[in-house]
């Protein structure tokens, strides 16, 4: 092998299965994976961008940027959905979508 050249895994070392159809069900699971991920991460923009349109309305209104009772029920939806990891996730999701406060 010359120099700079990284040796080339295969399927089977890249997945830690030890055997090739379970490398190729897991490499075919980790695409769809990659395919949901980008989806994930389309939507908690589009989520982003519709909590600014709310945010911006509720303070030309008058109102506060952050409305805890609504924050609430995300975190319980979450909660109940998910268990409680989907907590945390609630909390990351209302944090990267309220903006700074």
């Amino acid at each position: 092998m010359s120099s700079g050249t990284t040796p080339t895994k295969t399927l089977t070392e890249q997945t830690g299965a030890h055997t090739d159809e379970a490398a190729s069900l897991i490499g075919d699971a980790r695409a769809r994976i990659d395919v949901l991920d980008d989806r994930i991460i389309g939507l908690v923009q589009e989520r982003m961008a519709v909590s600014a349109v709310i945010q911006e309305a509720r303070i030309t209104s008058g109102g506060r940027r952050v409305n805890l009772s609504r924050e609430m029920d995300v975190l319980a939806h979450f909660r109940d959905a998910l268990g409680r990891p989907g907590t945390s996730l609630a909390m990351t999701l209302l944090e990267l979508c309220r903006g700074r406060v």
